[in-house]
Order: C-alpha cells, then sequence, then structure tokens
C-alpha cells in the first residue's frame, strides 16, 4: 500500500510558476512509476508528466512540454512538478499516481495508488 499526499497548489497569475510535491509514505517508493494528471471542472482527468523508478526517463502530455519539469528524490520518497509559463488552461485539481507497471503510461487504468490532489488556479 501506498499513500500519496500532494501539496504545493495555489492561485498564481498568468505567466507564474508553481512547483507542486507528492509525498509517498512506505517504503517502496522506488518501485513505482509515479505521474501526475489533472482534471479541470467539467472534463475528464488528463495525463501530464510521468518518471520511471529511477527518474531517468520522463514523458510529457503535449500541453506540458517545454513548461513542466517532472523529477523525484527516491531518498525522500517525494516526486515534484515544475510548472512554468502556466496558462489559465492550466487550471486544474492536480493528483499525482503511482504504478507497479514497470513502463511509462498515460492512462489513468494502469495507476494503482492516487493522492486527493492540490488545485492550482491560474488567473488571466
Amino acid at each position: 500500500q501506498v499513500q500519496l499526499v500532494e501539496s504545493g497548489g495555489g492561485l498564481v497569475e498568468a505567466g507564474g510558476s508553481l512547483r507542486l510535491s507528492c509525498l509517498a509514505s512506505g517504503r517502496t517508493f522506488s518501485q513505482y512509476v509515479m505521474a501526475w494528471f489533472r482534471q479541470a471542472p467539467g472534463k475528464e482527468r488528463e495525463f501530464v508528466a510521468a518518471t520511471t523508478r529511477s527518474g531517468g526517463g520522463v514523458y510529457y502530455a503535449d500541453s506540458a512540454k517545454g513548461r513542466f519539469t517532472i523529477s523525484r528524490d527516491n531518498a525522500k520518497n517525494t516526486v515534484y512538478l515544475q510548472m512554468n509559463s502556466l496558462k489559465s488552461e492550466d487550471t486544474a485539481l492536480y493528483s499525482c499516481a503511482a504504478s507497479t507497471f514497470t513502463t511509462l503510461s498515460t492512462t489513468t487504468t494502469t495507476y494503482n495508488y492516487w493522492g486527493q490532489g492540490t488545485q492550482v488556479t491560474v488567473s488571466s
């Protein structure tokens, strides 16, 4: 079992930056592929970014490429999402997720554990 707790969301002006964190419980954090998803009001949850168990491999949604950076610190059981050049369309509830699959995935069904999410609101 893994419990995930996100933090770092908030209200920011367009063009600004935020750094989200996701702290995982347990001693096996390094065994999970980690990802960030987001869900805007009235929309389905969508993939944002994912990182391999070691952190050596990453993958981004087109909407995140060039602006967002996912990273992890296995010693701290934490995965991060650095978000720069934020836009109003980035407004959403951001959740981290953990997967026991060995490969990166963009689909929600491959992730076993989810956090409650942290709200990001970008004002234009």
